[in-house]
């Protein structure tokens, strides 16, 4: 079995955790592509979180990680597109109630708010739990909104 390919999206708040991330899933061989930003010089996180989403969208990668401060401004940004599913993830609980629950493809990390430990521990039950399907589906199926006639 392949390894999961990753992109990886942070603003100047998430930059340092971003690195470690960086790091840590290096060494465990899974393919990354680091969208920036490249130093904790201050950012804005849409400018990073739109190219991880559109990258997720088009199928290039398996799944994404993105991080803030809070975790909510570049969650909220990679949700406004179509077909992202991204949760905000701040214990290894709701990380894996995302993925086999919700099918999230986006994971986002509120940096200043976990610890570096912790945001390892977040990101391995993300990409190791899987998708329960079943009546989950059926709830996602109804997740976009559609326009009146």
């Amino acid at each position: 079995m392949s390894k999961l390919k990753i992109a990886i999206a942070a603003d100047h708040a998430g930059f340092k955790l971003k690195e470690d991330l960086v790091e840590y899933l290096g060494k465990k061989k899974y393919y990354i592509k680091d969208f920036g930003t490249f130093s904790d010089e201050s950012v804005d996180y849409p400018d990073f979180g739109h190219a991880l989403a559109e990258a997720v969208l088009r199928k290039e990668f398996d799944i994404g990680i993105s991080l803030c401060g809070s975790g909510n401004g570049i969650n909220m940004t990679v949700n406004k597109h179509k077909e992202i599913r991204s949760a905000l993830c701040w214990n290894e609980k709701i990380a894996e109630l995302a993925r086999s629950h919700n099918n999230a493809n986006i994971c986002a990390l509120p940096a200043r708010f976990i610890s570096r430990e912790e945001a390892k521990d977040i990101v391995d039950k993300f990409l190791n739990t899987p998708f329960e399907g079943g009546r989950h589906k059926i709830r996602i199926d109804k997740i976009p909104v559609r326009n009146p006639k």
